[in-house]
């Protein structure tokens, strides 16, 4: 089974992602069996037959780049987990997706990178307000899924705020109290 990184531990991943094939309608897509997380298209053309899966938390839905987070803003109480995707490592738009959706649109629940994910992006993922990486299956074995959950507490103070930290640091540091003058 593969294995996510998910609130600061290495765990069984036990959802699947559909993707779609370039000529597949999203309205008639079949789901696979067990937890499923869908693309915004499929969510959007089946949103009332699937939302009693998404209130039962078994299923999710999954941003692409080109998609706008604004479109799931009214479901978002309803959703346990959004996904976004990084189709490749140049792609950063996943970054502010995930940032819009914690700060603009208040998301509490899960919110996944999955698609080509990195060891490389999961500290900047993290500040972004993600809080599991899904990276391809096979990709890494569970001691380098450990060392790279180590490697997330490298920086133990970040500078600039972020999702993760709102403030930046010269903020967050107590600062002493002026001296009183003497008379």
């Amino acid at each position: 089974m593969p294995e996510i990184i998910k609130n600061g531990q290495v765990h069984a991943d036990e959802w699947t992602v559909l993707r779609l094939a370039a000529d597949e309608d999203a309205a008639g897509a079949g789901l696979p069996a067990g937890r499923v997380i869908v693309p915004l298209a499929v969510w959007l053309a089946r949103r009332e037959a699937l939302l009693p899966l998404a209130e039962a938390g078994v299923l999710g839905v999954w941003l692409a780049g080109s998609d706008d987070p604004a479109a799931l803003a009214g479901d978002l109480p309803r959703l346990q987990l959004i996904a976004v995707d990084f189709p490749k490592f140049v792609d950063g738009r996943g970054y502010s997706i995930a940032a819009l959706l914690r700060s603009r649109y208040g998301y509490g629940g899960e919110l996944r990178a999955i698609g080509e994910v990195l060891r490389d992006q999961f500290f900047y993922m993290k500040r972004c307000g993600f809080d599991s990486m899904q990276p391809p299956a096979g990709r890494y074995t569970h001691a380098q899924l450990e060392a790279a959950l180590a490697s997330l507490r490298t920086f133990s103070e970040p500078y600039q705020g972020a999702v993760d930290v709102a403030e930046p640091l010269f903020r967050r540091r107590p600062h002493p109290a002026p001296a009183k003058e003497k008379a």
